[in-house]
């Protein structure tokens, strides 16, 4: 089994995966080797069960974060202040992630105080975007956390906090940090090029969000690069949200454009 566990990674490296996505999947492989008593790693991709997971807060014992409940919202946009918290919740949006990167202290503060409120107010489900400590305190309905915050993060109280957790995920090996946590979403993008940020990740594509739903059992959240004319081939690959930032927040008329998607989407 070891030598078969090298030469896994090796065909992962092989195929330009970079060694921890190399190391995952082999993991992978080798656990439904083991489960199925098989004499050979499966075919790729392995199944949900066998997918390892990364811990990076050993000392935390890993618990289920809350699901977010039905009816299932498709239509997942990013906003950055309280101005579009409102504007999108008028135009019928149910659930929305908060993402302010330009305000702290009090500022800061001020606007997730305001929409945390607003949206609890209107039963909708706001997610906040790394400001775990504020989120807890003002009792949002989540968390989106992105890698490099993972580590920062006090799981633990914000899972006893009955917080609702998102993820993000670009590779195998975050896809494995991820399932570590057990969070109520997991995001994967960009699936397109995109020029909200520099990314470190090329865009994943289509074929992405069809072998992440093939290998978790979480609800996937596509994101990046994502518009309304490509919103029927990203719902056919089974994405269980489309999240979307310009395509709203920059369009000449957002709130048709939001409308437009909550239309679109009403049909999945």
């Amino acid at each position: 089994m070891i030598a078969n566990l090298a030469t896994a990674i090796a065909a992962g490296m092989a195929h330009g995966l970079e060694m921890r996505d190399a190391i995952v999947m082999a993991r992978g492989f080798m656990q439904h080797a083991y489960r199925a008593a098989a004499e050979e790693p499966p075919p790729f991709p392995c199944e949900p069960a066998d997918f390892p997971w990364v811990v990076r807060h050993p000392a935390v014992e890993p618990q289920p974060f809350p699901a977010i409940e039905v009816p299932w919202p498709d239509f997942y946009p990013i906003v950055d202040s309280f101005e579009w918290v409102k504007r999108l919740a008028e135009c019928g949006v149910r659930i929305m992630q908060l993402r302010v990167k330009t305000l702290e202290g009090a500022g800061l503060e001020s606007e997730i105080i305001k929409s945390v409120a607003f949206c609890r107010e209107r039963s909708i489900r706001l997610f906040i975007n790394d400001f775990w400590r504020l989120a807890i305190k003002h009792g949002a309905y989540g968390v989106h956390l992105g890698q490099e915050d993972i580590l920062a993060a006090d799981i633990a109280a914000i899972c006893a906090a009955g917080l609702r957790l998102g993820v993000s995920t670009h590779c195998y090996h975050e896809a494995a940090v991820a399932h570590g946590l057990s969070p109520s979403y997991i995001a994967l993008g960009p699936i397109y090029p995109t020029k909200i940020k520099s990314m470190a990740f090329a865009p994943q594509g289509l074929d992405a969000v069809r072998l992440w739903k093939r290998l978790f059992n979480y609800p996937l959240a596509a994101i990046g690069g994502i518009t309304l004319e490509r919103a029927g081939e990203v719902l056919d690959t089974g994405a269980d949200m489309v999240s979307v930032i310009t395509d709203v927040t920059g369009h000449s008329d957002p709130e048709t454009r939001a409308r437009a998607w909550l239309e679109r989407l009403g049909g999945k």
